[in-house]
């Protein structure tokens, strides 16, 4: 086996597992961390890293101001409200629910750019958007899958994450975040950061806490999520996007939901009834027909189409998806 193709495994072996893990380690996380400060600590944290990454490496120039903007509101979409949005729903929603229920994030994009760009999506896509929603209907009909009394807030909140998640993919394709990938993304991380730490305290979400309540289990949860899920994943999936074509690494689409499942059922005593793994089977597959759809013909040359098979490389921000770095 070559080396690169050697590579090429062992990056996909860290996007399907680490961020099917995510679900589970941003649960344990907010288990004695305050959820939005969890977050917002773990990105100002990732980014800071990896800005110094950059310094080391050489580039030392002031980024532009456009870059900073652009890379700021991307980031804020993607990891701040998208990614804060999901797991805050954790608190409602299982993680195994939740982690399905992210995989209709193709649909919406789909639906957004039909919306926005007049990018009709082909016969395919809307037979695999129909496939999908059967599943969803199916899997939210479980009182027991679903959750608690409250489980409509971590719905709603699940919802609106993935919105603002499509809205910062479609932006990251059409703003310019400078030519350094690697500090456009630490700018994200630390905008998204700064914003989820600034929300948590004008939440109060840190009266009376103390250091003393993190538990073992939330603290290796957070150094999880910084190292791997911020840093190392971010790292192989763009890797993959360099290596192989989008819809390979698309895949991630199918994958982690089925990791975050089987952690969720194994490691939280969460319950995987039968219905809710074909739900789950449902629903992969009309994800499997929307991202296989072929790209509809381009409407004018000032407005490009993309196909909604293109998602993994719109992806190229950290958490890919799943607003769950999830």
């Amino acid at each position: 086996m070559g080396k690169d193709r050697l590579l090429i495994i062992v990056a996909f072996s860290i996007t399907y597992f680490v961020w099917g893990a995510t679900y589970l380690a941003n649960y344990w996380a907010i288990d004695s961390i305050p959820v939005f400060g969890m977050g917002g600590t773990r990105f100002l944290c990732a980014g800071g890293l990896m800005y110094i990454y950059t310094l080391l490496r050489g580039d030392r120039t002031v980024p532009r101001l456009k870059y900073a903007a652009n890379s700021a509101l991307v980031g804020l979409l993607l990891l701040g409200v998208g990614t804060g949005a999901v797991v805050w729903s954790q608190q409602f929603v299982p993680t195994s629910t939740t982690s399905l229920i992210i995989a209709f994030e193709p649909l919406v994009v789909m639906l957004m750019m039909w919306g926005a760009l007049d990018s009709r999506p082909s016969n395919k896509a809307f037979f695999g958007a129909f496939v999908s929603i059967c599943g969803m209907g199916l899997l939210i009909t479980q009182p027991l899958a679903i959750g608690g009394p409250d489980a409509y807030k971590g719905l709603i909140g699940i919802t609106f994450g993935m919105v603002c998640w499509g809205a910062g993919m479609l932006l990251r394709q059409r703003l310019d975040l400078g030519p350094n990938r690697v500090r456009a993304t630490a700018m994200q991380m630390l905008a998204a950061g700064t914003a989820l730490l600034l929300f948590s305290f004008s939440l109060n979400e840190w009266a009376g806490w103390t250091l003393e309540e993190v538990t073992t289990r939330s603290a290796y949860a957070w150094v999880f999520l910084v190292v791997f899920g911020s840093i190392i994943a971010f790292s192989a999936f763009n890797y993959l996007l360099g290596e192989v074509t989008a819809d390979k690494v698309a895949t991630t689409n199918y994958v982690n939901p089925v990791v975050a499942v089987l952690l969720g059922g194994l490691l939280n005593g969460e319950t995987i009834t039968g219905q809710s793994l074909l739900a789950g089977s449902v629903l992969l597959a009309g994800v499997y027909f929307i991202n296989s759809a072929e790209a509809p013909p381009a409407v004018t040359e000032e407005t490009p189409v993309h196909s909604v098979g293109d998602i993994g490389e719109a992806a190229t921000p950290p958490e890919g998806i799943k607003p769950a770095d999830g």
